[in-house]
């Protein structure tokens, strides 16, 4: 492909999209370049505190269930006091956290505020998706949310990069740059980004939109539970890279070096490819990339059983990277279309609890299946469950309208250039 062709098919794949949206996504880069704390985190507890694993995988999983708790409560608020506002509390009560956490000595208070900081950082989520899908037309929400995917890895690899370097100097400096970018990002989101929810509709009783899209509601719409769901499922196969990969490369006597080189691959081609993927996959049917992507993360992590090497280690997680890039966008897409207006941050922060939880489960899955029966189980289990998630969205996406949000949920959209006329403010 010439220069020239590069150059127009990167201007295609960021025209067309409104300012606002490229505020928020700087504020998520600067935000993902700032993300020093979780790189670092278990050495800073077992090598600088002198703690035990043990301890360093509780702070983990304390962490992780304050994204659980939170991503409920951030959805109603984004709904009820609007995305801006929840945007502002979220990153400013992450930027205190994670300063104070710096801070802690006794053990209780550690485990205690990376409660606080689990939920502060996770809360921001279902304002983020929400707001985007408020601002950008429904044509170019895959495009819009695969960008700002693309920030979020760009952001992380270079922020993983550097905290080795900052954890060398100090790991409070750490802390204190963490809480500094967040803040930024505060800042961004103040000055930049107005509140894009859309207008409060009150029915002939008086009764706000708003007010009757409850957490209720949200539970008894099977369709879209079915997709949190099914989102569970290839979540948990997505976090074995995390977890069960770096157990797995070191019993069979690789190194963390090792293990590191082919995780970067993971890194490398969402920040080179992510881009040129969408592009491809923008307007194909999200039924058979939903289907092909859950089938290419499951054999991705399965084929992980015949790796024998550095190199065929690299290869597998080249396949469930591939089954990354294009089920990110493609499912937070479908969870837009699936969400009624008034109710987009209820629906986000249950998608988002679907991510959280397997965020705890999948540490506890693949140390039992280790444990138990070996690696190799653990990726027959993830091919079986990759498997699973595929019939499960190809039954699924049948009784879904393609292109169009749900059922009664076909909405009117409004224009971008009239979304001032057509949001409130917080």
């Amino acid at each position: 492909m010439s220069l020239a062709a590069l150059r127009r098919a990167a201007r295609e794949s960021v025209s067309g999209l409104p300012r606002e949206f490229w505020w928020l996504w700087t504020s998520t880069l600067v935000n993902r370049l700032g993300a020093f704390v979780a790189t670092f985190m278990a050495l800073y507890l077992t090598l600088d505190r002198g703690y035990s694993a043990t301890y360093a995988g509780l702070v983990a999983s304390l962490h992780g269930l304050g994204g659980v708790v939170s991503s409920i409560g951030s959805g109603v608020m984004t709904d009820r006091l609007g995305r801006r506002p929840t945007l502002l509390i979220a990153q400013s009560s992450t930027a205190a956290a994670v300063a104070l956490l710096g801070f802690m000595h006794d053990p209780v208070a550690i485990a205690g505020v990376a409660f606080l900081v689990g939920m502060a950082s996770n809360a921001s989520r279902p304002a983020v998706q929400a707001m985007m899908a408020d601002i950008v037309r429904p044509e170019d929400r895959v495009r819009a949310f695969s960008l700002n995917y693309w920030a979020i890895n760009l952001g992380f690899a270079v922020s993983s990069m550097a905290a080795g370097f900052i954890a060398e100097v100090s790991y409070r400096a750490g802390f204190l740059l963490e809480a500094g970018m967040t803040a930024v990002c505060a800042v961004v989101v103040f000055l930049k980004l107005p509140e894009s929810r859309p207008a409060v509709v009150t029915s002939d009783d008086g009764k706000r939109a708003v007010d009757a899209v409850g957490l209720g509601t949200v539970l008894r719409d099977g369709r879209f539970m079915s997709v949190v769901g099914l989102s569970f499922l290839v979540a948990v196969v997505f976090q074995q890279g995390s977890v069960g990969l770096p157990v797995a490369m070191g019993e069979a006597g690789f190194t963390p070096a090792d293990y590191g080189t082919a995780i970067a691959i993971n890194g490398f081609l969402i920040v080179a490819l992510q881009i040129p993927v969408t592009r491809l996959i923008e307007h194909r049917d999200a039924k058979r990339l939903l289907v092909v992507s859950s089938l290419l993360a499951g054999y991705g992590f399965g084929l992980t059983a015949f790796a024998g090497s550095v190199g065929v280690f690299a290869l597998t997680v080249c396949v469930w990277t591939l089954a990354e890039m294009i089920n990110a966008p493609t499912q937070t897409g479908l969870v837009v279309r699936l969400s009624p207006v008034q109710g987009r941050g209820r629906y986000q922060g249950m998608y988002t609890l679907s991510w959280s939880l397997a965020a705890l489960v999948a540490p506890l899955m693949s140390g039992f299946v280790i444990d138990r029966f070996g690696a190799a189980w653990l990726w027959g289990t993830c091919a079986a469950v990759g498997t699973v998630a595929a019939v499960g969205y190809g039954a699924l996406m049948r009784r879904v309208p393609d292109g169009q949000p749900a059922g009664a949920r076909a909405e009117a959209e409004p224009a971008v250039g009239d979304a001032e006329a057509d949001v409130t403010a917080a």
